[in-house]
């Protein structure tokens, strides 16, 4: 008996989901083109990059791709990068952000157990040298959540604070006036 399949992987992944694109709307757009420093990604294009983050995933499990040698990832690459250059309102991003979110997890709830038990040969010299689909897809949660973070950072950077540190005070400040 499995007690984390696709349904709780697609839940999963929509909460995440969700609380990017929390973020995405809170940022005001003048904000989008701001970066920590010259070499690295605005707000915008790391939500842009979130937003189509999970598309090689999708790529890989969708054509049942069992062995990742077979995959041409300089063209994958060059796909992925001329999509995420495209430049986009903030509107454009949040729609982004919520259509390709609904597309994945959508895919991700109609998995059978069997499929993500699969195994997928990594490419050459990768450890390990397998993994299963199921720790694959586990991935672009992950992805997301390594950025979120950085995002969370660049909203203290503006004079935000993230909706999810004023959830917390909020329910910390109950917690207080609840004993006193």
């Amino acid at each position: 008996m499995t007690y984390y399949g696709a349904r709780e992987l697609a839940a999963a992944f929509r909460t995440v989901r969700n609380n990017t694109i929390k973020m995405a709307e809170e940022i005001p757009e003048n904000k989008y083109e701001f970066r920590a420093a010259p070499d690295t990604r605005s707000i915008g294009q790391t939500l842009t990059h979130i937003a189509l983050g999970t598309g090689f995933q999708h790529h890989v499990h969708s054509n049942k791709v069992a062995d990742l040698k077979t995959v041409n990832f300089p063209e994958l690459f060059q796909k992925v990068t001329a999509e995420e250059a495209k430049p986009r309102t903030k509107a454009e991003i949040v729609t982004l952000l919520k259509t390709e979110g609904d597309r994945f997890a959508a895919f991700l709830e109609g998995l059978s157990e069997s499929f993500l038990s699969e195994a997928v040969t990594m490419p050459p010299g990768a450890e390990p040298a397998t993994k299963s689909r199921f720790e694959m897809l586990l991935s672009p949660k992950e992805h997301e959540m390594h950025h979120r973070g950085q995002l969370m950072t660049l909203q203290r950077m503006i004079g935000i604070v993230p909706h999810l540190t004023r959830q917390m005070q909020e329910r910390m400040a109950q917690a207080m006036a609840g004993r006193r």
